[in-house]
This record gives structure tokens, sequence and C-alpha cells, in this order.
């Protein structure tokens, strides 16, 4: 399985990245060890999604990155 997760950084902005091992994941961001979010620690979870293979979660992921995806997500998910 590979999870997308979804980060929110003192309320500014949705991180939207994905991994398959969640807790490292989230351990190397709150860490200051990913210069993308490394201004913004801490970082809390959101919530995470779980897709059955890599590609279908670099698509979905992929989407939620977009302007429509993000409205789908703030509405449906978050």
């Amino acid at each position: 399985m590979v999870r997308l997760y979804f980060k929110e950084p003192d309320g500014c902005f949705i991180y939207i990245g994905s991994t398959k091992n969640l807790k490292r994941r989230f351990s190397q961001h709150n860490s200051g060890e990913v210069e993308s979010t490394k201004p913004y620690i801490p970082l809390k979870l959101k919530a995470y999604i779980a897709v059955e293979n890599k590609t279908k979660a670099i698509e979905l992921e992929m989407y939620l990155k977009s302007g429509s995806g993000r409205a789908f997500l703030h509405k449906r998910i978050l």
C-alpha cells in the first residue's frame, strides 16, 4: 500500500505527499530533513488515504495538487 498524506503547517497551506512508510516520512518532515517543509515545523497530519499501488497513488497525488483536486480535498476530505 502507498499512502497519500496531507499535512498542515500552522494553517498556512496543505502539503500533499506520498510514501510507503508514513511513520518514517512524518518523522523526516518534523525533524527538518525535508527542505520544502523545514520552515514550517511542526506539521500536523490532517488525513491520509491508502492506495493499492504506486501508479494510482501518483495519479491521485497529481490530481489533488491541481485546482479542482484541492477544492475536492477541502470539501470532501479535510
